[in-house]
């Protein structure tokens, strides 16, 4: 009876939104909550919404799909990460505005509004599995816009969970892409803020090594494409360039570009200067990706 409960809740919990905020998807689907989801993080408090396009404390997870334009249609499908160091996601332009982009050069994308982890490092973690899973089509909610090849795409600490999705799930993605992730704890000067919120009052040098992902990768690491900036203070390049290497130890496809200025957090801002370098980049390698596995 429990099981089946579950079951019940579950299927409940990933019906199409009905009021969802309109950012131009054509379906939300709701994951789960802190009631329904494997694990809680332990959040009973409302979101927050601190700026427009920028959501805390969230306790309950989105997709917010966005079909790939029928003329140029890739069979090809990502899921996004926005970041915000763990205690919040920039939605607009680490989301909303990327996935838009992308579906209009044939790839569909899926905004995922994940839970913050709030010292439950499996909650986010076990949204971004679920959301592949949809995407995948092994899942139900994604419907006519599910693809035979879903990657990841994570931006600052939404690059990490695409690492740790890369690394530490069961369902892994075909493909990753990160924009100045967050990588390490080990290795100064290590973002601390993202890691504080992730593993909350359990952080210790254990844990640090744990979820420092250039110690995760091994050999279902999926290929992974890198875009930062070498004057990027907030999230050193040392994060990037040391998954690069453990990519490369083991014999993973991986490419790097990185661009003489523009910090942290510029995503799809048209004040990046190299932002019609990183476009051309990103289809670039979609786009011999597919070619190789379509060989």
């Amino acid at each position: 009876m429990k099981r089946l409960l579950l079951s019940v809740l579950l299927l409940t919990a990933m019906h199409p939104a009905s009021r969802a905020q309109d950012y131009g998807q054509a379906l939300t689907v709701k994951l789960w909550d802190n009631v329904t989801a494997p694990h809680s993080n332990g959040i009973d408090t409302p979101e927050t919404h601190a700026a427009p396009g920028r959501v805390g404390n969230v306790s309950t997870a989105e997709l917010y799909i966005f079909p790939a334009d029928t003329a140029r249609q890739s069979g090809t499908a990502v899921v996004i990460c926005p970041g915000g160091g763990y205690a919040r996601l920039a939605m607009d332009h680490e989301g909303h505005h990327v996935a838009r982009w992308l579906a209009a050069n044939g790839i569909t994308a899926a905004v995922l509004k994940y839970r913050m982890p709030n010292g439950h490092p499996e909650v986010p973690l076990e949204d971004a599995e679920q959301a592949l899973r949809i995407m995948k089509g092994t899942e139900a909610g994604a419907g006519q816009h599910a693809a035979p090849r879903v990657g990841i795409i994570g931006f600052s600490a939404g690059g990490h969970l695409a690492a740790m999705t890369s690394t530490m799930a069961e369902t892994k993605p075909d493909f990753a892409i990160l924009f100045y992730p967050v990588i390490t704890a080990v290795r100064a000067p290590a973002h601390g803020g993202t890691f504080k919120n992730l593993l909350g009052t359990g952080r210790n040098a254990a844990s640090e090594a744990r979820y420092s992902l250039e110690n995760r990768v091994n050999d279902a690491t999926p290929p992974t494409l890198l875009l930062l900036s070498d004057d990027d203070r907030s999230v050193p390049p040392v994060n990037s360039t040391c998954y690069y290497e453990a990519l490369k130890r083991h014999g993973i496809e991986g490419s790097i570009h990185l661009y003489p200025t523009g910090g942290h957090g510029w995503g799809f801002r048209d004040s990046f200067s190299y932002k019609p370098q990183w476009q051309a980049a990103v289809l670039d390698w979609l786009e011999r990706l597919q070619a190789k596995n379509e060989k």
